[in-house]
């Protein structure tokens, strides 16, 4: 299998531990980068991977970050991407068979790593179940494409609830 790793500073050193994890597991690696520890910003490794999985440049992509969360907003952005941000081997495992997770994003200061090492492992072996879950997946990707899934040009702003007593 081809896969694409990418990550920030912050998430790093796990995506190093988890591509060179993949290549002895006999898979073909494309790190996108960064090549350095050097603070970066995240969406530009994500929307990269991304944009080179949908080309069709790698069966998955692995994405890290400090926590996955920014990584995968961010490569989620883009129609035919379904980036999980996984915790551990459950959520790895259900975001393959369930939602047909092509991206696996992990927290680099969230996730130790064995259970990272685990989780990739889970994620690049466990099969897509169909059945039910595919006309989810159709949902989700009809959306995309139609431009419900694209954001807009207007900051999207939450307040914070007034708190009860």
């Amino acid at each position: 299998m081809k896969i694409l790793f990418a990550s920030d500073h912050g998430g790093f050193d796990l995506k190093r531990l988890l591509a060179a994890h993949a290549r002895s597991l006999g898979h073909e690696v494309i790190d996108v980068g960064p090549h350095a520890a050097d603070a970066v910003d995240y969406p530009d490794f994500a929307h990269d991977l991304a944009r080179r999985l949908v080309a069709g440049e790698a069966d998955c992509g692995v994405l890290a970050c400090g926590t996955g969360i920014g990584m995968s907003i961010a490569a989620n952005r883009h129609g035919g991407v379904r980036a999980a941000l996984c915790h551990d081997a459950f959520t790895a495992e259900a975001a393959r068979r369930h939602n047909n997770a092509n991206v696996l994003c992990l927290g680099g200061r969230t996730t130790g790593p064995g259970v990272a090492l685990q989780a990739l492992e889970i994620f690049l072996s466990a099969p897509f179940d169909g059945g039910r879950h595919e006309r989810r997946i159709e949902k989700i990707e009809t959306a995309a494409q139609a431009g419900q899934g694209q954001s807009s040009d207007a900051p999207v702003v939450f307040a914070p609830r007034e708190r009860q007593r």
